[in-house]
């Protein structure tokens, strides 16, 4: 899938040098619900991508500038459940291409791949709740705010509240 300024490539094993740059930085996990200290560690990330495309519960991209070939971030789905029509869209950049208006970019190729290809009714988002740019970014993609889960989480001895925002079909304005 293609943009005007980025390439999304599904991700394959051979990719784990990209996933366990961006899932050993503590910028990048610190909103996240993993991390991975060594390559050896990310192999774990990379059966579950497997595992999403193997049983038929997501899909999951790297995101690569198109001019210069760089790598940026991932993004992609889990969670599917056809038969309720949902899936749960997440996605991560590395922190020196925050704040460039990639995920503005990006995203609605991935929203309309869930509607269209997956042929999905309803997307949504988790969201930590003091992740104020992704906040902002699925605000700007008119992802609705549905509700806080206080101290679902536990992350690093302490409990975390995550945001919920969804997105259905109908509402999806290309």
């Amino acid at each position: 899938m293609v943009s005007n300024r980025f390439i999304l490539r599904e991700i394959r094993s051979e990719d784990i040098h990209y996933i366990h740059k961006g899932l050993s930085n503590p910028a990048v996990t610190q909103f996240y619900d993993v991390h991975f200290s060594t390559l050896k560690d990310t192999e774990l990330q990379m059966e579950w991508y497997a595992n999403l495309k193997e049983t038929g519960t997501g899909i999951w991209w790297l995101i690569f500038d198109i001019q210069t070939g760089v790598f940026v971030g991932a993004g992609g789905y889990n969670s599917l459940e056809k038969t309720h029509q949902k899936a749960e869209l997440s996605f991560w950049l590395l922190p020196e291409f925050w704040g460039k208006g990639i995920m503005g970019e990006v995203m609605p190729i991935m929203i309309n791949y869930g509607f269209e290809d997956l042929s999905l009714n309803r997307l949504e988002a988790y969201v930590v709740k003091g992740n104020l740019k992704c906040k902002s970014a699925l605000s700007k993609l008119n992802f609705i705010y549905e509700g806080t889960m206080r101290e679902c989480e536990l992350k690093d001895d302490h409990y975390i509240s995550v945001d919920f925002y969804s997105m259905l079909k109908k509402e999806w304005i290309k």
